[in-house]
């Protein structure tokens, strides 16, 4: 089904900032794991399968659309140094994806991509409540046990 190229546009949009947020993801649970945070390691792993699953999404609609799927560009990726950088870039990541869904659901319903649309919807879905919540969550506990005592909760 030949899709609209506005679309596709947006939709590689996306797809090269779920491909950032998954290659960061991958290397902050391995630097976790180094670390012996195995409770960061689990729950950020995690987060790498579903940004995974996220890309494949969009991989999947732009090859029903007829697109190709722009698998080099990388958007947001930033590895951090520590716990805290960690999970603020990866914060941060989540919040851009968020905005750049909300402008993609948009432009899905004036084209009148209703397919499209609910699909991005779940991915949104997704970002707001599991993965940014919870790294919300992350960087208060922090701020409210101190980075030792939350470091240590990790273990």
């Amino acid at each position: 089904m030949q899709g609209k190229s506005n679309i596709i546009d947006a939709l590689n949009g996306l797809l090269a900032y779920e491909l950032a947020a998954m290659d960061q993801y991958f290397i902050h649970s391995e630097m976790y794991a180094d670390w012996g945070f195995n409770k960061l390691y689990e729950r950020i792993a995690h987060e790498f399968e579903d940004e995974k699953g996220h890309a494949k999404k969009l991989i999947e609609r732009i090859l029903f659309l007829e697109g190709t799927p722009d698998m080099v560009t990388r958007e947001g990726f930033k590895v951090g140094t520590d716990v805290p950088s960690m999970l603020e870039s990866d914060l941060r990541v989540e919040y851009t994806v968020d905005a750049k869904l909300k402008e993609a659901i948009a432009l899905c319903e004036k084209e009148e991509d209703f397919v499209t649309r609910d699909m991005l919807v779940e991915l949104l879905d997704d970002t707001e409540m599991d993965h940014a919540y919870w790294l919300e969550q992350q960087l208060g506990l922090i701020k409210r046990l101190g980075i030792q005592n939350y470091l240590q909760s990790q273990l």
